[in-house]
């Protein structure tokens, strides 16, 4: 099972120009052109010395990461709630983490779980070089389903699943229970870079996504929204 992160192939043109500080330019209005507003959206935030770090350590392991638009989304959600506990489903080399734990308030724990103990020593060194106390994460590196079940019920305040599209919906279940009341579910990679919203594309992991969107949108524990940064943001706030 992969748990990189999963989301975000970020286009490296759009990301040499983010790391870059240039400016993205286009012949055609931001309202024409739907991929312009969306690369304008991706590089609005440049990404520090830090997260291009981490950036190149996934690459180096074969994980994709987190745009620099979910990553930012992500800070965004952490800091509106004044995030304390929060799970990250699929450590991959800690690019999400980083955004997550910006946006966490100051003594927030940040829990990720990933199999693979690659990852987890790559995510070790993003946080020591962001100078996160050692106290403010927990790297458990075991199967997330083998440890969903042992985290407490309804204690959460955000919950990121980050993993294999295939395998979301066990995760999700597992998700809403840790969610206390006003708590933030957030599953990336939800449009699949376009293919969910296609109704032609019915290849397996497609069909298995849409259904996912679907199954969130119809259950009465939460309000839910699809952002389109990244390959797409499902939100939903568990009631």
């Amino acid at each position: 099972m992969r748990t990189c992160e999963r989301p975000g192939r970020f286009p490296r043109t759009i990301a040499a120009q983010q790391s870059e500080g240039a400016a993205i330019t286009t012949g055609v209005g931001a309202q024409d052109d739907p991929t312009a507003a969306w690369a304008f959206s991706e590089t609005y935030l440049a990404e520090d010395v830090t997260l291009l770090r981490a950036r190149e350590r996934a690459a180096e392991l074969g994980c994709a990461t987190v745009s620099p638009g979910t990553g930012a989304l992500l800070r965004v959600v952490a800091a509106a709630l004044r995030a304390r506990a929060v799970v990250e489903i699929g450590t991959g080399a800690g690019v999400a983490a980083l955004w997550l734990l910006r946006g966490m308030a100051p003594d927030g724990v940040l829990t990720t779980i990933d199999p693979e103990s690659e990852h987890q020593r790559a995510a070790k060194v993003a946080f020591a070089e962001e100078g996160v106390p050692v106290h403010r994460t927990r790297t458990i590196v075991r199967p997330p389903l083998d440890v969903l079940p042992r985290l407490s019920d309804g204690a959460y305040d955000l919950v990121l699943v980050a993993t294999d599209p295939p395998a979301y919906a066990d995760y999700v279940e597992a998700a809403v229970r840790l969610l206390r009341p006003g708590g933030v579910l957030v599953v990336v990679d939800a449009l699949l870079g376009g293919r969910v919203a296609d109704p032609d594309r019915r290849d397996e992991t497609t069909t298995l996504v849409r259904r996912l969107a679907h199954a969130v949108r119809d259950d009465e524990r939460l309000t839910p929204a699809i952002v389109p940064v990244g390959e797409g943001t499902l939100l939903a706030v568990r009631r």
